[in-house]
């Protein structure tokens, strides 16, 4: 043990330490250096060119305007459910069937037209043509049934309408 401790009050040791502290500091100089480099380099980075805008203030716009695009798709989704329940509303199908009603008119002159939106609710038209006289009778039309009996031709428009049928 008094050999370590002759050791450490020897000039090798202090030499030895000497050097290790001179090492040390050119070390810390050489890492204050490359802070300051990095600091610089940062700083350069963080402010744009140009206007000198902190990218952190312009990620924050950014994050402002991406905020306000979420919520304009937010009304374009709702406002386009509104459409989509409109749309099942109005008119989508169509079926018609075209006969002879009479044999003595010689062609298929007469009509049945089953017009119906998605739920299948609509009206069924049925153009009779006759020689001296031509009428046209129109049929409500509720879930692709009518409380009013319905003719053949009428019933094959509306099966036409409801598959899609041309």
């Amino acid at each position: 043990m008094d050999i370590f401790f002759n050791f450490l009050r020897s000039d090798i040791f202090l030499t030895i330490m000497f050097f290790i502290i001179i090492i040390l500091a050119i070390l810390y100089i050489t890492t204050v250096i490359n802070l300051r480099k990095l600091r610089t380099s940062y700083q350069k980075f963080m402010n744009k060119l140009g206007n000198g805008n902190n990218l952190d203030e312009m990620m924050k716009e950014y994050m402002k305007k991406v905020n306000l695009v979420e919520e304009k798709n937010n009304e374009i989704i709702s406002y386009c459910k509104v459409l989509d329940d409109n749309m099942k509303k109005c008119t989508q199908k169509i079926g018609i069937v075209r006969y002879n009603a009479f044999k003595d008119t010689g062609s298929d002159l007469s009509f049945s037209l089953a017009i119906l939106d998605d739920y299948n609710d609509g009206v069924v038209l049925n153009g009779i043509y006759a020689r001296d006289s031509s009428n046209i009778y129109a049929k409500p039309v509720e879930n692709g049934n009518s409380k009013y009996v319905l003719s053949d031709e009428e019933k094959e428009a509306i099966n036409r309408a409801i598959n899609n049928i041309k």
